[in-house]
């Protein structure tokens, strides 16, 4: 796959099929599109492109940042690649970037720069200086430029729109379970181990902390997790705490740890990966830390009930 940062890196071609998103996640919803893209390119021996955008272009012009993504650039790369999309195009979202007009960025953009055969959006993309661009306008101007439209519906799951913000939704819930299900994949983490207070040594449940890689990513909401987790050589399975460790009052600070079960080795400083499978329970303030380690066990054993499971399935 091609990644290009400048549109002046791509060569024009009219034989293009292409597809513009901030495609945060690269959910099922948004896989319906880029497969449709793959698809006309391939009916009509074009190449194909995803447009995309970073940063997120709600970080951008939020006055108070409050969006939190769930795919960082690299990992919607690593997605899309998995999808056999040939070409994207990372455009650099700026102020100045989103007051650009609809008609402009496709006459500009698409038309003159790119070229451009067919268009596939979904039903509801907007796009353009205050959302004023839509499959409809973009109809009408096809036929002024002589490309096609085409329109994608939404992907219905459980009664309900699949959407980047539905799944933000979901995993502030806690519900990592159902965010998966509508991602096509289990919800990541990526960051590197920090050292921690060790306390979890102590009890019998050494536990990584995670430094988060992308400040702008989502957390889940707080409480304690069946995790999958990626380490450089291997994959492993674990529980993650998410929260301020109630127990011991002493930090404001969210702290991410996740016990591995079966492994005991130095990992500070690598890169690390947690992909979320179930929420357990929520975080509680134990009387002591006795009481603490005898849900923990609890909290294991849960866990391995639920390995068993996932290999009894396979």
């Amino acid at each position: 796959m091609n990644v290009y940062y400048n549109i002046d890196e791509l060569t024009k071609d009219k034989n293009t099929v292409l597809t513009v998103g901030t495609f945060d996640g690269v959910h099922l919803g948004h896989q319906k599109i880029i497969n449709e893209m793959i698809y006309q390119s391939a009916e009509n021996n074009c190449r194909n492109i995803v447009i995309t955008f970073d940063p997120h272009p709600q970080i951008v012009l939020a006055k108070n940042n409050s969006i939190k993504i769930l795919t960082t650039l690299n990992e919607k790369l690593q997605y899309l690649e998995f999808l056999s999309v040939q070409n994207v195009l990372v455009i650099n979202f700026t102020k100045e970037f989103s007051q650009i007009n609809f008609k402009t960025f496709v006459e500009d953009f698409l038309v003159n720069k790119i070229g451009l055969h067919t268009i596939v959006v979904g039903a509801d993309h907007h796009f353009g200086k205050n959302r004023e661009g839509n499959p409809e306008v973009l109809t009408e101007l096809g036929k002024d430029y002589g490309f096609n439209v085409i329109k994608v519906d939404p992907l219905i799951f459980d009664g309900e729109k699949i959407s980047s913000t539905r799944i933000r939704k979901t995993l502030l819930s806690g519900n990592v379970r159902l965010a998966s299900q509508m991602l096509g994949k289990k919800y990541i983490i990526e960051g590197k181990v920090v050292k921690g207070s060790e306390r979890g040594s102590k009890i019998g449940f050494p536990t990584a902390n995670i430094e988060v890689e992308n400040k702008d990513k989502l957390i889940p909401a707080r409480g304690v997790y069946f995790v999958e987790v990626d380490l450089t050589d291997k994959s492993y399975y674990g529980m993650m705490n998410i929260g301020f460790r109630p127990t011991f009052n002493n930090t404001t600070e969210l702290i991410l740890e996740v016990h591995i079960f079966y492994f005991d080795g130095n990992i500070y400083g690598e890169p690390i990966a947690i992909k979320f499978i179930e929420k357990l329970r929520d975080e509680i303030k134990f009387s002591s830390v006795e009481e603490l380690k005898n849900q923990l066990l609890l909290d294991r054993q849960e866990c391995f009930k639920l390995i068993d499971t996932i290999h009894s399935i396979k």
